[in-house]
């Protein structure tokens, strides 16, 4: 009797031990997603803009180009721009960024723009108003449908997570984004990384309360 116990306490710690929940972390920086407009508009018709790197995430890319931001309180020069363009521009900022700039942006998750704040984007050709455009990106977590699985997990599911760093944190009210194009990743912005004592490397473990 007491074997078969031992034997079922193990069963469940190896299972345990082979679902990990650990998941990487990454740092998204301010960034700007323009329109096909916009890209007309900032660097002229018929301009090619040059790829400078791919992202983790598959499909997605930055490009060489940088944009001006202007608020009604300041400047943030050299935001990075990603491709591919789409329908409509999309500013991701930090909050610390949004001091910067005088304006008060909401916490959304990418697409969701709609009552967002307005910004000014500037090349050295050009400036466009880009009016319901600016957010602070909800933190979440890019995964695929094997991935939910694995984890217990469902699209546009809130988790907790426990960023596993010489200074550990738990954020709250992670947002799972689940599609089969996806790369496993975390995504914080620069705010979050400083509070949570981040670093190359670091993981975050997906926790239930």
């Amino acid at each position: 009797m007491q074997e078969e116990l031992i034997k079922e306490i193990v069963k469940k710690v190896m299972d345990t031990i082979g679902k990990s929940n650990t998941i990487p972390i990454e740092v998204s920086a301010r960034h700007v997603h323009l329109s096909k407009e916009h890209i007309e508009k900032l660097f002229g018709r018929d301009y090619n803009m040059s790829k400078k790197k791919d992202l983790s995430q598959p499909g997605q890319f930055q490009y060489e180009e940088r944009v001006m931001l202007i608020g009604p309180k300041g400047i943030l020069r050299g935001v990075a721009i990603l491709g591919p363009a789409r329908e409509k521009t999309q500013v991701e900022i930090s909050k610390t960024d949004a001091v910067v700039l005088g304006i008060n942006p909401p916490v959304r998750e990418s697409g969701n723009l709609e009552g967002s704040e307005k910004i000014y984007i500037a090349t050295e050709k050009a400036v466009v108003e880009a009016m319901e455009s600016v957010i602070i990106a909800k933190r979440h977590i890019h995964m695929t449908p094997e991935d939910a699985k694995k984890f217990g997990v469902e699209d546009k599911q809130l988790v907790s997570v426990k960023v596993k760093s010489d200074r550990p944190v738990v954020f709250e009210d992670v947002l799972v984004r689940v599609n089969k194009e996806y790369k496993l990743s975390m995504h914080i912005d620069f705010d979050e990384a400083n509070a949570s004592g981040y670093k190359e490397g670091v993981v975050g473990e997906i926790i239930f309360f």
